[in-house]
């Protein structure tokens, strides 16, 4: 039996886990088991299950009670056709405005540089990069919310670079040099917002792996953390916010995320055709999947375009927070509900909209497939849409949390929890 099924087995479940992704518009829930040859995830049940309209707004929970009946209907359809009875070992995905990601990178001089880096030295770095990054993020959220003392917890991290005077490695232990930078990827939320998930957990009865930020597990759903020659900018459209990742050289540089996804739209059309919501989110799926005829097409287009253009002010917005140091990934890769939406790629790819950003040639957008995902194979056959990508983006993060871990991960979950204790 291989190491992922060992851990899952003994941590409850019987060798399956739960990926939960509570979506503005729809909980979706997905148990998968670990292939013992190849340790890919396999998924095996998914469920699917739309949420009332004020349970949640933007990304965030507004009625906890609420999201748990939607998380309990969605986590049974998946138990039902995974034929199990109970799933607890899970992992969720956090996202919202106020759900922040940067990468801290911090150059430390070694006074010694003929000496070998050893564990001591080696942690002492990572708790440095740690405490500089956290108050960074809680700097930046209090200008925005305009309060002072607001309570901000660390959500997750990752190491995304590393090097020694200036030559990447992967492990600096035993390595000499002077100049020692290391790159850590760390994302934030609120308390009263990350509380609210773990006592959606707690209702549930479930045993979490971990909560990430979704745009982190999306732009890590491709495998190609390793790569160092691979750059793109991760596009998650949702039904409340907008997720944006921009990797550059293999390495995760930040997460930004803005109030404006799918449901703006719906509310859109239900305003300028005086329907009510549930008919214009019907309507704008037909309309996504070009199932309308031509007039009404051309109509709801005309509709929407106004929307589409605020949407793309901030995508804009959003990416020059990032043109600062280098030029911007010239690959654009959607996902996401929102993103079937045709206005949203046609505003992409015939405006001028990046002429002020610092793009060395006008962009390509693509759109991620549940095939794109490198760890995770779906045997339902029932993931086939841009919007599956962000729960199979989770479960292939629970991959990682229950392999064997390297020293340098260990050494940043250590420090990961003391800062969040």
């Amino acid at each position: 039996m291989g190491i992922f099924s060992k851990i899952f087995r003994r941590r409850g479940g019987g060798g399956h886990a739960l990926a939960l992704d509570i979506g503005t518009e729809v909980v979706k829930a997905l148990i998968f088991k670990v292939d013992e040859e190849s340790e890919k995830g396999i998924v095996i049940g998914v469920g699917r299950f739309r949420q009332r309209l004020g349970d949640m707004q933007s990304g965030a929970v507004s009625d906890i009670s609420g999201v748990v009946n939607s998380c309990e209907e969605a986590i049974a359809k998946a138990e039902e056709m995974a034929g199990v009875r109970r799933v607890e070992q899970s992992i969720l995905g956090i996202a919202g405005e106020l759900v922040k990601g940067s990468t801290t990178t911090v150059h430390y001089e070694r006074l010694k540089p003929d000496i070998r880096i050893d564990l001591p030295e080696l942690k002492n770095i990572v708790q440095k990069v740690q405490w500089k990054a956290f108050d960074r993020i809680r700097q930046q959220l209090a200008w925005e919310t305009g309060h002072s003392e607001i309570d901000v917890k660390l959500i997750n991290a990752a190491i995304v670079d590393v090097r020694i005077d200036g030559y990447r490695v992967t492990n600096p232990l035993g390595f000499q040099g002077r100049d020692v930078s290391i790159g850590v990827f760390n994302a934030y939320a609120p308390m009263v917002h990350l509380g609210a998930l773990q006592k959606i957990a707690e209702e549930l009865g479930l045993d979490l792996l971990s909560i990430a930020a979704e745009p982190y597990a999306v732009a890590r759903s491709m495998g190609l953390e390793n790569t160092v020659d691979f750059s793109a900018i991760f596009v998650d459209i949702g039904g409340g916010t907008t997720d944006i990742a921009v990797v550059r050289n293999g390495g995760l540089e930040g997460t930004k995320m803005f109030a404006l996804g799918g449901r703006a739209f719906t509310k859109r059309l239900a305003q300028e055709l005086n329907i009510n919501f549930e008919e214009a989110e019907q309507l704008k799926i037909r309309y996504g999947r070009g199932e309308l005829g031509k007039d009404v097409s051309v109509r709801i287009s005309n509709l929407l375009t106004e929307d589409c253009q605020v949407w793309l002010d901030g995508v804009e917005l959003s990416l020059s927070e990032f043109s600062e140091t280098d030029l911007l990934p010239s690959k654009i890769l959607l996902c996401g509900g929102g993103s079937a939406l045709p206005g949203i790629r046609e505003a992409l790819i015939g405006k001028e909209w990046f002429k002020n950003l610092p793009f060395s040639k006008k962009p390509s957008v693509n759109f991620l497939q549940p095939k794109d995902v490198a760890n995770i194979h779906d045997k339902t056959g029932l993931l086939r849409d841009p919007q599956d990508v962000t729960p199979m983006g989770l479960a292939n993060l629970a991959l990682d949390l229950v392999g064997e871990e390297k020293v340098l991960s260990s050494m940043l979950r250590r420090a990961v929890k003391m800062m969040q204790n």
